[in-house]
């Protein structure tokens, strides 16, 4: 199984969304999560993952399959593999027992690690990092995900789904 997660953050607390599905050109999940999350870490300039860390493992823990690979909205790795990022702290956090997958829309100044994936006719890359998963192969499944736009269809749905703008299927 296959997840990709999003967390949304409110004024007090979060919304957390999953979505798990099983192959790489599916266009509708198998199973779709969204979690309120009551109270949330403050947010900390360069320690952002003390804050969705905990929201990430409260919705992949309310899934009723243990994904092998997880896929976020962000950077695994800041630059180098000395410099963690979210991705990387959910990949220690998981046991290392799933593989990571970061998709980030903006360039990181420093994410060397980074390899560029652009879909559907945008010109705008986007910057995909992983753990656990060589860089080069997250990049070509991150190609291959459903969808003729920039950013792939299930991505898209669990950004929405967090944010409460679609109903759930």
């Amino acid at each position: 199984m296959i997840a990709c997660v999003d967390v949304d953050y409110r004024d007090a607390g979060a919304t957390a969304a999953a979505l798990l599905f099983q192959d790489w050109s599916d266009e509708q999940p198998v199973e779709e999560i969204v979690i309120p999350i009551d109270r949330v870490e403050p947010y900390e300039p360069g320690q952002f993952y003390r804050r969705e860390l905990p929201c990430l493992r409260a919705v992949l823990a309310a899934a009723r399959t243990k994904p092998r690979i997880i896929i976020i909205d962000g950077y695994v790795w800041l630059g180098d593999e000395q410099h963690p990022g979210l991705g990387a702290h959910l990949f220690a956090a998981m046991g290392r027992e799933a593989a990571v997958i970061g998709v980030a829309k903006t360039k990181f100044v420093g994410a060397g690690l980074a390899e560029e994936v652009r879909r559907g006719t945008s010109q705008s890359p986007l910057y995909i990092t992983a753990a656990g998963l060589e860089p080069a192969e997250a990049a070509r499944r991150i190609r291959e995900m459903r969808g003729p736009f920039r950013i792939p269809t299930l991505l898209r749905r669990v950004d929405q789904l967090c944010r409460g703008r679609v109903l759930r299927g």
